[in-house]
């Protein structure tokens, strides 16, 4: 491949331009690797040898040889985010109008050093800026300057069966994000300071950690460990082939010394048991979860749980490619604010976009029922049109109203009705190229008669573009 070829080859439309002059006729180039979520889960040694993968502009420094062996290496990366948002009638009416909207902005940037095959270490900075916003910024959204992971790998075994042990601040995510994740849709994510061991088969992995939520504060390299907080658990996937999907199973530990539900303040220890089954054997998707929540809040004791499910097909021959899929989910809440028994679940550190890009509801007391309709318009189907509309209520009367993750918004009472609203979220999803990718979120919320029993319940549009450049 030429010299221009290899250096315009990561940009659109002059690589895929590159790879078919080049190529040879009916022969197939192996496809580059997206990059991943965890961008700590990225793996570039296929550039020591001549794999034959189509060469990237950012090949230089995603893999750095530093031995003769190349075991020894380092790779760099990063992200820049741009992110506008404009609210109107934010808070259904309850917050001062912003008619202007702001712009949040990301910056994440990493290094990956590689010590032979048995120890790595890899580092994260971060910079999560809110620009033009009233008032005091969101802390998921605002966070100067920080260190976002720093951890260190020690292993044993090859790829397929291999033990880890990773100790220091790093990220987490398992299963469909409901409990414990990236934090992905505010601007700046969630990590977490302590030591997790990872084993890994063909047929599944283990894992278990004990760490400390890192804190979110918007300075400068001020993040710590929240002292108020312990978490720890073991997480299990076993992988079923024939369904191509598996079954997880989980427990996990959280003391929180300063908890706040409906029912008041108190120190929290919760223990959740959980199992998931999930899949997609051919046109069809499924996704199952359920969770159990016991422990203690101050006096009295926790008894909580979620169920959850999505069924989804798609038509991969039609037109548009149309995917249908539901959602449903059953989220306890407390069922007398008296009693000193506690029945809010905890949804501990979910998905930061768990409704939606817009975020106004919490998963916490709650029964939300929510098709999907999703389209690819674009023969090259790189283009998705995703159509989500959500309805909730309240699992019980008793209890208030939470937004993301777990903040109480609005008390309630059992004279108040159960429904909050629905939401229709339309969201485009455009990857320009490997490194460039495009998103807009459109939002209305109709405030439902809780909304507008509780307080103010005007209803509510969110509008966001946003860019996202990779590398």
């Amino acid at each position: 491949m030429s010299l221009a070829c290899r250096f315009f080859s990561g940009w659109w439309p002059v690589g895929p331009l590159c790879l078919w002059v080049t190529m040879a006729p009916g022969q197939t180039a192996p496809e580059v690797p997206e990059y991943e979520a965890e961008r700590a889960k990225e793996d570039y040694r296929y550039l020591a040898t001549d794999s034959g993968v189509p060469p990237d502009v950012f090949d230089p420094i995603k893999f750095i040889a530093l031995s003769r062996s190349k075991t020894t290496y380092l790779s760099i990366g990063g992200e820049i985010r741009q992110q506008y948002e404009l609210l109107h009638n934010a808070g259904w009416g309850e917050e001062p109008e912003d008619r202007n909207g702001y712009l949040l902005q990301r910056y994440l940037l990493h290094t990956d050093w590689h010590f032979g095959r048995n120890v790595r270490v890899f580092g994260q900075l971060k910079s999560g800026l809110t620009t033009g916003k009233r008032g005091t910024p969101d802390l998921p959204d605002e966070d100067q300057l920080d260190l976002h992971q720093a951890f260190m790998d020690v292993s044993t075994g090859g790829a397929g069966n291999a033990l880890t042990l990773r100790l220091g601040r790093q990220e987490m995510s398992y299963g469909s994000s409901r409990l414990i994740s990236l934090r992905e849709g505010p601007t700046v994510r969630q990590t977490f300071d302590g030591a997790r061991v990872m084993g890994q088969s063909p047929r599944g992995r283990l894992e278990a950690f004990v760490t400390r939520p890192a804190t979110t504060k918007p300075g400068i390299f001020d993040d710590e460990p929240n002292p108020e907080v312990w978490f720890w658990g073991v997480y299990g996937v076993r992988l079923l082939a024939r369904r191509a999907g598996g079954l997880d199973g989980y427990y996990l530990g959280f003391a929180n010394r300063q908890a706040r539900f409906a029912q008041g303040r108190a120190a929290e220890r919760r223990h959740s048991v959980g199992f998931r089954w999930w899949g997609a054997p051919g046109a069809f998707r499924y996704n199952a979860e359920a969770v159990y929540q016991f422990g203690r809040f101050g006096v009295g004791t926790i008894r909580a749980g979620t169920v959850s499910s999505e069924v989804g097909y798609g038509w991969q021959n039609l037109p548009l490619a149309p995917a249908l899929t539901l959602r449903a989910e059953y989220i306890s809440g407390d069922r007398n604010l008296a009693d000193p028994t506690l029945q809010t679940f905890n949804p501990l550190f979910p998905k930061g976009a768990y409704f939606g890009q817009v975020a106004l509801v919490g998963p916490a007391n709650l029964f939300d029922l929510h098709p999907i309709l999703t389209l690819h318009p674009l023969a090259s189907r790189n283009l998705t049109i995703r159509f989500d509309w959500a309805f909730f209520w309240r699992a019980s009367r008793a209890d208030g109203f939470y937004t993301t993750p777990y903040v109480l918004a609005r008390s309630g009472t059992r004279a108040q009705s159960a429904y909050i609203g629905d939401q229709l979220t339309v969201e485009a999803e455009w990857p320009l190229q490997r490194h460039l990718q495009l998103e807009v979120f459109v939002t209305q919320f109709r405030a439902g008669t809780f909304l507008r029993e509780s307080g103010t319940g005007r209803n509510l549009t969110y509008l966001s573009p946003r860019v996202t450049f990779l590398f």
